[in-house]
Order: C-alpha cells, then sequence, then structure tokens
C-alpha cells in the first residue's frame, strides 16, 4: 500500500459511496464518447464532513494529520527559472521520498535543460531521460546532464523544473471513468490506487507530460506535491532539497506566505494558459521557447 493510495482511499469514500459506483468498468472502455458524461460526474471535488473535517472514521487511520482541515488552505507552487543549475538534487529527493522506480523514464518531477546555439533558429530540449544523458550518466539510476555543448557556442542556456501543476480544472480528473482520479478541497489533484482501472486516460488527457505510468501498481503515478508531508506543516521534499531555492511552496490564503509574496511580487506565469487547466505552479523567468 502506497501513502497516495491510503491518502486518497479515505478521501475518496464518501464520494463513491454517493456515486454508487454506477459507472462501471464496462462504461471505462466504452469510448470517447462517453467520457462527456462520466468525466463530468468524475470530476466533482469530495466535500468534507461537518465542520469542514474528515472525521477519525472517514479517515480510516490513513489521513496523514487527524486534524487537518483541507477547506482551510489553498496550496500552491513556484518555480524560479533563473535560479535553478540543473542539479537534479529535486529529483533524486522525490524518488526516495516518493518511492518512485529509480530509472530515467518514471517521474513526479523533472528538469528539462534549454540550449540556443547561435545561429540556429530554435532551443534544444533535453532531459535527465535524455539517451544522451543517460549514456553520459552511466546508469539509469543517475540523474545529470551531459557535457553536450561545452564545445558549442552557446547564446543562452538554462533549466526548467517542471512537475504536475495540480490544475484548478484538471483535464486528467474530467476524463477519469471512475472517479480515481479527483481534486481535494485544498487544490491537490490526487490518485486513489484502489479505485484506478488503469486505462490511462488520465496519462493522454494530461497537457503536461505530468504523468506516468507505474508497472508495479499498475496504475499511473503523478506528483503530489508530497501531500503527505504538506498536510503535517512540512515542504514538499523538492523544495527541502533545492540548494539554490529555485523552488517555494505555500499557502495561498496567508498573505505572508512564501507562495504568497512569490505571485505578488514576481511577473509570474504560467505553463500553456491556452489549455484552460487553471494551472497553479507560477514560473518567474520563463522563455518563450518554453511550453
Amino acid at each position: 500500500m502506497t501513502i497516495a493510495s491510503d491518502l486518497a482511499s479515505a478521501a475518496r469514500r464518501r464520494f463513491l459511496n454517493g456515486l454508487g459506483l454506477s459507472i462501471t468498468c464496462t462504461g471505462a472502455i466504452a469510448g470517447a464518447g462517453a467520457l462527456g458524461f462520466v468525466g463530468a460526474a468524475s470530476a466533482k471535488t469530495d466535500a468534507p464532513a461537518p465542520g469542514g473535517k474528515l472525521d477519525a472514521a472517514a479517515q480510516g487511520g490513513s489521513f496523514p494529520t487527524k486534524d487537518y482541515d483541507w477547506t482551510k488552505h489553498q496550496w500552491a507552487f513556484g518555480v524560479d527559472v533563473n535560479k535553478c543549475i540543473g542539479c537534479l538534487r529535486c529529483v533524486e529527493a522525490c524518488k526516495a521520498e516518493n518511492d518512485v522506480p529509480r530509472n530515467a523514464h518514471q517521474f513526479r518531477t523533472w528538469v528539462e535543460r534549454y540550449v540556443h546555439i547561435e545561429g540556429e533558429a530554435s532551443m534544444r530540449i533535453d532531459s535527465q531521460q535524455d539517451p544522451v544523458n543517460i549514456e553520459a550518466s552511466g546508469s539509469q539510476k543517475e540523474y545529470r546532464f551531459a557535457d553536450r555543448y561545452k564545445d558549442a557556442k552557446v547564446d543562452k542556456a538554462f533549466f526548467v523544473p517542471k512537475l504536475c501543476n495540480q490544475c484548478s480544472h484538471p483535464a486528467c480528473v474530467q476524463v477519469c471513468p471512475v472517479g480515481a482520479t479527483y481534486k481535494t478541497e485544498d487544490g491537490v489533484v490526487l490518485v486513489d490506487d484502489k479505485r484506478c482501472i488503469g486505462c490511462r486516460y488520465c496519462i493522454q488527457a494530461c497537457p503536461y507530460g505530468a504523468r506516468t505510468f507505474d508497472e508495479r501498481r499498475r496504475v499511473p503515478d503523478k506528483c503530489t506535491w508530497c501531500y503527505h508531508r504538506i498536510t503535517k506543516g512540512l515542504q514538499p521534499a523538492c523544495v527541502d532539497s533545492c540548494p539554490t531555492g529555485a523552488r517555494v511552496f505555500g499557502d495561498m490564503r496567508d498573505r505572508e506566505s512564501t507562495i504568497s509574496l512569490f505571485v505578488r511580487n514576481n511577473r509570474v506565469q504560467v505553463l500553456r494558459p491556452e489549455s484552460g487547466n487553471s494551472p497553479n505552479v507560477f514560473y518567474v523567468g520563463l522563455d518563450k521557447e518554453v511550453s
């Protein structure tokens, strides 16, 4: 049993009981035509118990903090591209914290390198899962960028951390045919492993490529902003491990929180605003080439 599964099961129980599980596996594979109706039902957010808190019975002993009130928080994430040095400590910390397979093809957060070579019309983009980087590291368990541009005339280069955007209008929630992917009251999108049927519609729907398929559990995996940590007042593992402060996290309902000040004091952008997903990861220093 994973942390994500434990958290998701307690929170989903009331909603799915009310839904009556009328959406069956047969309906899940009925085709895209059915998804419009099913997605609308799945997209509902769980309602908390009276007073806004999950009672002990609903928690089932699995919720990270007994007295945590998810109606009193609105979590958000910030990334300062100007500060990222591509060390990939965030990726390693995430994998260790969330039991993500130690290979270059499964991840909850990743970092992309953008390089503009003098005389070329477009940017070159690579990440730690690029074959050249994997070969240079000597192992798929290592996460480093190859020094492939050392002899090139580099006009501009920078790193862009990426992760689940925990969207306000998440496409992954809309397409989930059984309600396994859902949005919490405090703004984080989670997956209930027990309900997931492994159809992978959510992976296809995400415009940010933020999901991979976990072959061990046979369900999609994604960043949860370390939900088991933030509900206890801790920071996500990637934020704690960043040596330059490129990643910031906090509660938007607190006007003096790190993330509130980050958004208020900077010219922030989001990835792919045209998607209509309303991302909650805010960037500073994004180049027009980044999508």
